[in-house]
Order: C-alpha cells, then sequence, then structure tokens
C-alpha cells in the first residue's frame, strides 16, 4: 500500500446530504504512468537527509494562518495531520480519524485512533480536536481561514474518541476541506501556553518533527520516533531557500539537493538531458490569472476590464510564456475540480473592441497601470508579454517584481492595481474554489485579491455550498461563473501542470494535485 500506514479497504467516498452517505475506506490507487510516482526502488533503504530546493522561504507555519500552498507545503501531511486525507485520486480516506457517519444533516460524527501523542506530548483526543476547531473560529483568533469553517455551529466532545461535528447547513464538501492544509490538528499544550509561536514552530501528530527555521535559508523537519504509523525511511528533510533557478538545478545534478519542485517550464530541456536529473510532471488543481484589484481606479471602470481582457492574448502566453506546459484556461477552475465547466467563454482577443471599450471608459489617450508579479521566472516573462500586448490599446503597463511573500502581503492589503496572481484548490471541490476567490467574505488574506463584492455572486455561492444534489451544484457553479467573467473580474491564463526536477537517486516522493510534496516513502540510495 502506497499511502503509510494502514490497509483500508477499496471503494469510493461520496456525499449526498439527507440522501445518502457511503464510507470510502480504500488504498491509494497504483500509478498509472512512471511520472505518478519518482521511480520503484528495491526495499526502502533507511535513514539520511532529503533536501528540497525552493525559491522562496515560507512565510508562517500556523495552518490557521497560512493563506499560500508554498508555506502549506512545509507542514502539510509532515508536522500536522487531519482527521482525513486525500489520497492519490483525492478520494477521502481516514486519517486521525479511523471512521466517520453523518448522524444526520448537520450533524457528522467521528471515531477518532486511539494512543497518538503530538510531538510535545499532549495526548490527541476528542478535545484536542474541540480545542483545535474552537481556536479556528473563534473571530478573536482573526484566522483568515475561519470562513471555511463557517458552517461549523458547535464541536462536541461525545467521549474521549468521539467527536461531531454540527453544522449550521448541510455542507456537502466537509470532508475535502477537513483533508486540507486548514483541517490540520494542532496541539491543545501548545494552543494553551504559546499559541503565537504556531507561526514558527509548528506542533502536530505527524510522521516529522520540526526541527528549525532560520529565516530566508532553510527549515528542517527530523524524523518522529515515536510516529504513531509507518515511520519515514528519512531522518530529515530540510527546506532549502535557493532564488536562483539555475542554481537549485546546479545543486541537484551536484547531489547537494534531491528534489527541486519549483522549477521553471524553461528548464525542462535542461533537466531532459541531463543523466543526473529526471522531470516529474503532473495535473494540478491550481488556475493562474491576471486579476483586477475592483475597488482601484481605472479597474472600478467594468469597462476598462473588459478592454484589457479582450487585449490580453491568452494563447500567445501558454505557447511562448509556458511551452505549452499546462493548458489555456476558461475560468478560475481547473477540469479536474468539482463543479468546472467548458461552457463558460472568456472573453475574444479583440483589440478593437478593446479600444471602443476604452473610449466609452474615457480613457482615449490611453492610461497607465501597474502590473504586480511574485519573483517566478515564468511570471515575469508572463508580465513582460502583457506589458507588450496592452501597448496596443495603448495601455502603458510598469511591472512591479517582489519576492513571494512580499508580494502576498500586498495582495493581501489590496495595494495592487492588477496582479499575475494562481490559485491553487487544496480540495478539488469548487466551493474551495469559488468561497475563498470571489465571495465578499473572502476580501483580502482568504483569497479575493480582486476585492470583488457581488451580492447575487455570494448567494449563488452560499446556494452551493448548501447544496446537496450533485447536478445543481454544478449548475450554480456554472452560472456563478458566468457571472464572474461577466463582470470581468479576472483574465483566465492555464490550468496548472505541476513539474520537480529530482535526483535520480531519490525515489518514492509525489506531488499531490494540489503541488503538496508527499515524502512519507521517500528513500535515498
Amino acid at each position: 500500500m502506497e499511502r503509510k500506514r494502514r490497509t483500508i479497504k477499496n471503494g469510493i467516498l461520496f456525499v449526498l446530504i439527507g440522501l445518502m452517505l457511503m464510507i470510502a475506506q480504500a488504498c491509494s490507487t497504483k500509478p498509472s504512468t512512471s511520472n505518478e510516482s519518482a521511480s520503484k526502488q528495491e526495499g526502502p533503504k533507511q535513514g539520511g537527509t532529503l533536501t528540497v530546493v525552493r525559491l522562496s522561504d515560507a512565510t508562517k507555519l500556523d495552518p490557521h494562518f497560512i493563506t499560500d500552498i508554498p508555506s502549506a507545503n512545509i507542514v502539510y501531511q509532515k508536522v500536522y495531520e487531519g482527521l482525513v486525507e486525500p489520497d492519490k485520486d483525492f478520494k477521502i480516506q481516514p486519517l486521525l480519524a479511523k471512521e466517520w457517519k453523518v448522524i444526520d444533516g448537520t450533524t457528522w460524527e467521528f471515531k477518532l485512533r486511539e494512543g497518538i501523542k503530538f510531538h510535545d506530548g499532549a495526548p490527541f483526543n476528542a478535545d484536542a480536536v474541540k480545542k483545535t476547531f474552537d481556536r479556528l473560529l473563534d473571530p478573536k483568533t482573526a484566522s483568515p481561514q475561519r470562513e471555511k469553517f463557517s458552517m461549523i455551529k458547535e464541536v462536541k466532545v461525545v467521549d474521549e474518541n468521539t467527536v461531531q461535528l454540527i453544522l449550521e447547513y448541510p455542507y456537502a464538501p466537509l470532508l475535502s476541506i477537513l483533508a486540507s492544509n486548514e483541517g490540520s490538528i494542532i496541539s491543545p499544550k501548545a494552543l494553551a501556553e504559546n499559541p503565537d509561536s504556531l507561526s514558527q514552530h509548528p506542533v502536530g501528530t505527524g510522521p516529522f518533527v520540526f526541527e528549525s527555521w532560520k529565516t530566508g535559508q532553510e527549515i528542517s523537519l527530523k524524523k518522529n520516533e515515536n510516529y504513531w504509523g509507518k515511520k519515514p525511511n528519512i531522518d530529515r528533510v530540510v527546506f532549502k531557500v535557493v532564488p536562483e533557478d539555475a542554481t537549485r538545478l546546479a545543486m541537484i545534478e551536484t547531489g547537494e539537493a534531491q528534489i527541486n519542485d519549483q522549477v521553471p517550464v524553461t528548464e525542462i530541456d535542461r533537466i531532459e538531458a541531463s543523466d543526473k536529473m529526471a522531470l516529474y510532471r503532473t495535473e494540478g488543481l491550481a488556475v493562474e490569472y491576471v486579476g483586477f484589484n475592483v475597488k482601484k481606479k481605472p479597474f472600478d471602470d467594468v469597462r476598462v476590464r473588459k478592454a484589457i481582457s479582450h487585449a490580453i492574448e491568452r494563447e500567445a502566453i501558454i505557447k511562448g510564456v509556458y511551452n505549452n506546459v499546462g493548458t489555456l484556461a476558461n475560468e478560475a477552475m481547473s477540469p479536474k475540480v468539482f463543479g468546472y465547466s467548458d461552457k463558460i467563454k472568456p472573453y475574444d482577443y479583440d483589440l478593437n473592441e478593446a479600444k471602443k471599450l476604452l473610449k466609452e471608459a474615457g480613457y482615449e489617450k490611453g492610461l497607465k497601470v501597474t502590473l504586480l508579479t511574485s519573483d517566478r521566472k515564468e511570471r515575469i516573462n508572463m508580465a513582460e508579454v502583457i506589458q507588450s500586448q496592452l501597448k496596443g490599446i495603448g495601455v502603458d503597463v510598469k511591472i512591479q517584481v517582489m519576492e513571494y511573500g512580499a508580494y502576498i502581503g500586498m495582495i493581501e492589503k489590496g495595494e495592487h492595481d492588477m496582479a499575475i496572481g494562481g490559485w491553487g484548490n487544496a480540495t478539488g471541490d469548487g466551493d474551495y474554489n469559488q468561497y475563498n476567490l470571489f465571495h465578499s467574505a473572502s476580501q483580502g488574506p482568504p483569497g479575493n485579491h480582486f476585492y470583488y463584492s457581488n451580492p447575487d455572486v455570494d448567494k449563488m455561492i452560499e446556494a452551493a455550498r448548501r447544496e446537496s444534489d450533485e447536478k445543481k451544484r454544478l449548475k450554480l457553479y456554472e452560472e456563478v461563473m458566468q457571472k464572474e467573467i461577466d463582470d470581468a473580474v479576472y483574465v483566465p491564463i492555464r490550468n496548472y501542470e505541476h513539474i520537480a526536477a529530482y535526483s535520480k537517486n531519490v525515489s518514492g516522493f509525489w506531488l499531490n494535485a494540489a503541488s503538496y510534496l508527499m515524502i512519507d516513502d521517500v528513500v535515498i540510495k
């Protein structure tokens, strides 16, 4: 069995609230291609340090405050675990909860595994689950993740190993959100003694224990010798910050590092030509886009947003910038996410229509805007292409490149005009996409960096998260995404394909569709 520690019967979980519940107890399926797993090995070798080189440092390590996947990647399924987890096909499997049932449409009961301890020795039990979610849901905590769990009215301890989540309303994708990083269960001892320290020193139940964080340099985790499940093969993992793309690849080739999970597409040929490195590719759940801050001039005028939407030649970006890695997006939801619709049509490339709209908006003589991007090579290249394209309609684009942490800080404060962004759906469900990106309650850190607010859109998103009928949910998402396109909130660019370079002396890792690096079974030869 590929996922770590238990034997679970094959099956599929899907919930139609109030109608049916089928509990899946399935081993993750075997990879269909060699890319699904780095490589096979002849019996696992023990020990060694896995070094992962990355473009940027984490921003914070508290799952209640992490708002970006690169930071979550450090702790997800490594330091922290949730009640449930997704397998390679994003089907939900037991983790800290061994089983669960829906008592009625709004009451979910979880039976917990026994004998598990947090890294600081605190016992894992129903009270620990309650303390984690009570902290998350407390308005005083001011967690940007609170809205994702706003349907939870109460966390009820039934007995030491049984906990109930009482919901305000039926919520179909509850298990998918519990399986995400936001659903991580935190040590109650750490929460009681020094919750602020969790941003720098995470304490969970996972197979790795936090060791140290040298800001701007590296974060290290060590094997949890007291882990309740199958222990990792490796002794340590170090996430090392190396901003230069070429240097990261050179470190893989020389053996200084084993994995580079943030690889520019421009380096694919170099990787494939190397006898020391190999390339890992897998489809993702994320979508990349150009987003407008609709509260700032000139983007508070829908005609300006539509004009720029008409003037960006998206196909040229996919081919010229991304070398056809990933596919052309038609909406802010990947085809791999539940809720996707192929009926949504973005604005076509039409410079005459773009000029006409700018004239109507009073910008016949042109305008100046700033385009913000993080320092990823492809995004800088994309910004330059867009800068060139928008000259054709008289829009003068100033490109602002920021280190990833500073970029996140800026968009979370709404200080940008327009920005190249991406949404890495962490659950595979449309609610995670729509509620976080477009609902009025999610403006700022939770994900709505467009600062978009539309009461009709809010109502449709809320209706979709409460709807138990699959076909009705799909129809609601189709309707709401068309409305977001009509309002020209963003320009969809690319459905992600995640790529990584790795040393040929390492095996057993994989990237899941949300771009999390999974290292439980890693072997270093």
